[in-house]
C-alpha cells in the first residue's frame, strides 16, 4: 500500500529551461519546453514551501536575468542558470508547506519557476493573497510587482500634486496603465505614449488619460511632446530610455520630477544609445531618479488599501493580454519586446 501511495505523488511537471546565456535580443529557441516528473513532497530537511504554478508574469525585467553576469550586473540581478527553468513572479498554491507563515491551501504571488509545480526555499519573496473577489491573475500585474513599481515610482519617488502635468512612457504596459489611472485621481492632467492606435484608443477610452500618442507615428518626438504640454512636463515616468528620454528632457518644467523605472528601447542592445539634453537638469533643476520596487515592498499594504476599493468599485481599470499553457510563455516573453502584448501580459498555467 505504501509504495502505492508513492507513486501517487509522482506527477508530471512541464517547464520552461534556459538554454543559455543571450546577446542582443532574445528569441523563442532560447528557451525549451521540456517535460519531467517531480514528486509532490517536500525533499527531507527542507524548510520551503511546494506550490503548484497558477499564473505566470511575463515583464521586461526578465531580459536582465538572461544576460551572463559580469562586473557591471546589480548584486539583486541573479542571473538565470542555463539548463534551469526560468523563474519570474506568478500566482500560486500551497501544496505543502514547511514555513510557519504558510500552510497547505494557501494562495501566494512571488517569485516562482516557469513550471507546473516548484519547490521554493526563499519563501520571504512570498506574499500571502488575502483578497480573492478579485481575478488572481490580478496578483502578476496590478496587484502584484508591476502595480508596487507604478504606487512607488509615482506616488513615493515623483511627491504629485494635484493639477501637475504628467507624461507616461509604455504607458499600456503593466505598469503604465496603472500610473496614468492614479494621476488622474489624484488630479493629474497625463498624457501617455504607446507602441499602436489599439492602444492609443485604450489609453483615452479605458484608462481614462486625457491624451495619448503612437511615438511611431511622430518623426519629431520634441515637437510632439511640444504639443501635448506646451507649457511643460511635471512629471515623467519613464519607461522608455534612448530618444524618448532625450526628447523629455528639454520638456520638463522647473524643478520637474523623473523617475526611472525602466528603459526597455535599450534592454536588447549590445551598444545602449547616448543621451544629448542631459544639461537641461542642471537647467531646470530637474530631479532624475531611478528606484527599485524590492525596496518599496514594505508599503505593500498600505498599497494595497489605495488602489483595491478602486479596482472592486471600477474606479481603476486594468487589461491583461492571456495566452494559455506554458507552451506559449516562451513567445509571450518575446513579444513584449516587440510590442505585440496589449495590457499585462500573463500566462496561465493552471486555473485550478
Amino acid at each position: 500500500m505504501a509504495s502505492g501511495v508513492e507513486r501517487e505523488q509522482v506527477v508530471r511537471n512541464k517547464q520552461v529551461i534556459f538554454k543559455d546565456y543571450v546577446t542582443g535580443f532574445p528569441k523563442e529557441s532560447d528557451m525549451q519546453l521540456t517535460t519531467n516528473t517531480t514528486t509532490l513532497k517536500l525533499p527531507q530537511g527542507s524548510t520551503g514551501v511546494l506550490v503548484k504554478n497558477l499564473y505566470l508574469s511575463c515583464d521586461p525585467y526578465t531580459r536582465f536575468h538572461m544576460t551572463k553576469a559580469s562586473s557591471d550586473t546589480p548584486s539583486y540581478i541573479k542571473t538565470f542558470t542555463p539548463g534551469s527553468p526560468i523563474t519570474g513572479f506568478g500566482v500560486a498554491k500551497v501544496l505543502e508547506s514547511r514555513d510557519a507563515d504558510f500552510k497547505q491551501g494557501d494562495l501566494v504571488w512571488g517569485i516562482t519557476g516557469w513550471e507546473e509545480y516548484s519547490l521554493i526555499n526563499a519563501t520571504e519573496s512570498l506574499f500571502k493573497i488575502h483578497n480573492t473577489d478579485v481575478p488572481l491573475s490580478y496578483y502578476t500585474g496590478i496587484l502584484g510587482m508591476p502595480g508596487m513599481t507604478a504606487y512607488a515610482g509615482f506616488c513615493e519617488v515623483c511627491s504629485p500634486k494635484k493639477g501637475e502635468q504628467v507624461y507616461v512612457s509604455a504607458a499600456s504596459g503593466a505598469v503604465g496603465q496603472l500610473v496614468g489611472q492614479i494621476a488622474k485621481l489624484m488630479g493629474c492632467y497625463v498624457v501617455g505614449s504607446a507602441g499602436s492606435k489599439e492602444k492609443v484608443d485604450l489609453l483615452k477610452n479605458k484608462f481614462g488619460f486625457d491624451d495619448a500618442f503612437n511615438y511611431k507615428e511622430e518623426p519629431n518626438l520634441d515637437a510632439a511632446l511640444k504639443r501635448y504640454f506646451p507649457e511643460g512636463i511635471d512629471i515623467y515616468f519613464e519607461n522608455v530610455g534612448g530618444k524618448m528620454l532625450d526628447a523629455v528632457l528639454p520638456n520638463m518644467k522647473f524643478r520637474g520630477r523623473i523617475a526611472v523605472c525602466g528603459m526597455i528601447s535599450q534592454y536588447n542592445l549590445e551598444k545602449p544609445e547616448g543621451l544629448h539634453n542631459l544639461m537641461f537638469l542642471v537647467y531646470r533643476e530637474v530631479r532624475m531618479q531611478g528606484f527599485n520596487v524590492l525596496n518599496y515592498y514594505h508599503l505593500y499594504e498600505k498599497f494595497l488599501e489605495t488602489v483595491l476599493p478602486d479596482i472592486k468599485k471600477g474606479k481603476i481599470a486594468y487589461v491583461e493580454d492571456v495566452v494559455e499553457g506554458l507552451e506559449s510563455a516562451p513567445s509571450a516573453l518575446i513579444g513584449l519586446f516587440a510590442g505585440r502584448n496589449v495590457g499585462k501580459q500573463v500566462v496561465v498555467v493552471s486555473r485550478e
